[in-house]
């Protein structure tokens, strides 16, 4: 038997950093959504007990240090089970890019694999089991759009934003989260984006007010580590989309945009020197 998942990639609507806890990591409190970009998982049982991944992307380890082979790793070793598995990883999502491509996979991975062994595991604990693997996993085990607080493993489900096109756009460079969250300094901060705003926004499906309201604190420190981020911003902003933010640490940017004849012109405009773009929609 093969199974079958989705994973598909997140953009933060919103990323507020609070202040810096006593286990080194950062309180935040952020807005996701997913779009319709994503990998895809096919999931077989192999006759020993082992764990194999494939992939038709050259640039992305299949061992250890895959998120996927960590959840696989994790509920054999969780649920006691002692069977192998073999995972084939379609890779759509770029990574390093700030759209939990890797999370993503290993949510998927988290589903797939409590079907695929009938472990009956609920929703709620495949998420504490996600929380162990990064703090974006509970999220993408859940999917919709979601507040996350705490280090972003506590979530509260929302009303999906309005149906819109999304156009995200990753230049030629990898950002590291630790990087960025080492540099950012929140006792610096001039001013916080509104959640109260942005999901009130969201509920009366405001597409201008969401628009008005997008924020992403740590746009602070890697529009000035990688001025090729900023760049694309402007860009996008330039060629019309109607709300653009860096999404989670960055590199990637995405514009949101009502109109499907303003799509085409930004795409245009942007591949002239960034070469992944991407015209999907949001997924509500």
């Amino acid at each position: 038997m093969k199974i079958y998942e989705k994973a598909p990639a997140k953009i933060n609507l919103l990323l507020d950093v609070l202040r810096k806890r006593e286990d080194g990591f950062h309180e935040v409190e952020m807005i996701m959504t997913m779009v319709d970009l994503a990998d895809r998982l096919e999931m077989e049982e192999l006759p020993r007990d082992s764990i194999m991944i494939s992939s038709q992307a050259g640039y992305i380890p299949l061992d250890e240090k895959n998120l996927a082979f960590q959840a696989a790793k994790l509920i054999k070793d969780r649920y006691d089970v002692h069977k192998g598995v073999y995972i084939h990883l379609d890779k759509k999502i770029p990574v390093a890019a700030g759209l939990a491509g890797g999370s993503s996979d290993a949510a998927a991975t988290l589903r797939g694999l409590n079907r695929l062994w009938g472990l009956g595991i609920s929703e709620a604990e495949l998420c504490e089991l996600g929380a162990e693997l990064g703090s974006d996993v509970p999220f993408c085990v859940t999917g919709g759009t979601a507040i996350a607080t705490g280090r972003g493993e506590k979530l509260e489900r929302i009303h999906n934003p309005p149906q819109c096109w999304v156009v995200l756009a990753k230049p030629p460079i990898n950002v590291s989260t630790a990087d960025v969250y080492g540099k950012f300094r929140v006792n610096e901060l001039k001013q916080h984006p509104s959640k109260a705003n942005m999901v009130n926004a969201i509920s009366r499906g405001s597409f201008t007010d969401i628009c008005n309201n997008l924020g992403n604190v740590l746009e602070t420190v890697t529009l000035q580590l990688y001025p090729e981020v900023r760049q694309l911003k402007e860009s996008m902003e330039r060629l019309g989309a109607d709300g653009v933010l860096m999404s989670g640490s960055g590199p990637t940017v995405f514009g949101l945009v009502s109109k499907e004849a303003k799509v085409s012109r930004i795409y245009n405009g942007l591949r002239g020197y960034c070469k992944e773009v991407y015209v999907v929609r949001m997924l509500t």
